[in-house]
């Protein structure tokens, strides 16, 4: 089971931390599905963080399809992001050299590509959290 842990001077919202944290265990494999996540009142027992805190995470992780709660059973984890195929990553890649090939020919060079992509995954986060 996950345990969570708070940088509380990070500037980072407490729940985006926990969806975060959830995140990653997902991606390493450290959390499959049908692994329970702690209780609401686990978490708060661990981190004396409010409640509501937790179950906003929850709500967060249940919206993007990585969890499911199950009335008086808890909150299971549904799917993984480690499971990206060989054949998704090498497609994306390629997609992503002639991106960077098609950006250079428009006269970017690498800094200008990196703050572009770094301004484009800003918003489009921002936007899945909001």
């Amino acid at each position: 089971m996950i345990e969570f842990h708070l940088d509380r001077g990070s500037g980072v919202a407490t729940y985006l931390q926990l969806v975060h944290q959830v995140r990653h265990a997902l991606r390493l494999g450290a959390l499959r599905p049908g692994d329970r996540l702690p209780t609401a009142k686990e978490v708060v027992a661990q981190l004396t963080i409010n409640p509501n805190t937790v179950l906003k995470a929850y709500r967060e992780l249940e919206r993007e399809g990585l969890v499911v709660g199950r009335p008086g059973l808890g909150t299971f984890v549904e799917r993984s992001l480690g499971e990206t195929s060989m054949s998704d990553r090498v497609r994306l890649r390629a997609e992503l050299v002639q991106w960077v090939r098609n950006g250079r020919r428009a006269g970017l060079d690498q800094e200008d590509l990196q703050a572009l992509v770094a301004t484009v995954l800003g918003e489009t986060f921002r936007e899945e959290i909001a």
